[in-house]
């Protein structure tokens, strides 16, 4: 399936999803939260994708490549006529729907940041699994400095990442991060030069497609929760997980391998 505003393809049990409109810096309009939202569904219902890659495409130019990931929303396109409440409203909901079902999606989410991400591309960066980072790229929240707020779930993620007061550093100044920095607050769990992090990328998505898809989709979801549940309430949501993964093919194939001293092969159920 083609989409408009984003390219997709999938490899050895890896989706890689790149968002596509470089001559803006992959600014984000409607459609591009349209279109990766179908793309969601799609590598969801796919039984050959494990894992998926989120990353941005490259504006090629005769002076040279320009990398970016996604520089936000399109302020062009905001300018060219004046949005209802209603629509304003309308369009809030779907960037936030969108980032939403990034973060319940079912299987690994790596973001690869390959250039700059500002407002709704680090939005979209904060909804992965795991975020890689080019040396050369950098992510920053720019939105008090527009008047504006940040979205798509940051206020809930960012301080469960680095710390409430270093998240309000970032958030009240906007300040831009390149990298290394990013990991070192732990905003990023890897930078690595720009012709290395889509190597990388595939590299930890490899790793993660080989693992057993419902065991996989049982460690996001209570992993995703877990900071809201007490230990009493961790173990017995533990104890189910562990029981239903008792009665798939993959619990006795994973049993099997082990024993066999070979990779496991498995299929999801």
């Amino acid at each position: 399936m083609e989409y408009e505003t984003i390219l997709y393809e999938h490899q050895d049990g890896v989706g890689i999803l790149r968002l596509n409109r470089p001559e803006r810096m992959n600014a984000v309009i409607e459609q591009m939260y349209l279109d990766i939202q179908a793309v969601l569904e799609e590598a969801e219902k796919d039984d050959q994708v494990r894992a998926l890659i989120l990353t941005g495409s490259v504006r090629r130019r005769p002076e040279g490549d320009k990398q970016a990931f996604c520089a936000g929303a399109d302020l062009k396109e905001h300018k060219k006529g004046e949005r209802t409440a209603w629509q304003k409203r309308e369009y809030i909901l779907l960037a936030h729907e969108t980032t939403r079902l990034l973060y319940i999606f079912p299987k690994p989410v790596i973001v690869a940041v390959n250039g700059p991400a500002r407002g709704a591309g680090t939005e979209m960066a904060l909804n992965g699994d795991f975020l890689l980072m080019a040396d050369t790229a950098s992510i920053a929240f720019p939105e008090t400095g527009l008047g504006t707020f940040v979205g798509g779930g940051v206020t809930s993620h960012l301080g469960k990442l680095i710390g409430r007061q270093k998240a309000k550093e970032l958030v009240f100044t906007g300040r831009v991060l390149d990298g290394q920095a990013a990991v070192e607050i732990g905003l990023a769990l890897k930078s690595v030069p720009i012709e290395e992090l889509m190597p990388a990328a595939l590299e930890l998505a490899a790793t993660l497609a080989q693992k057993a898809p419902i065991s996989m989709k049982f460690a996001k979801t209570i992993l995703n929760q877990a900071e809201r549940l007490d230990l009493q309430t961790a173990l017995m949501i533990e104890a189910e997980a562990i029981l239903s993964c008792m009665t798939t093919e993959d619990w006795r194939e994973g049993i099997v391998a082990f024993a066999e001293k070979r990779t496991p092969k498995y299929h999801g159920r």
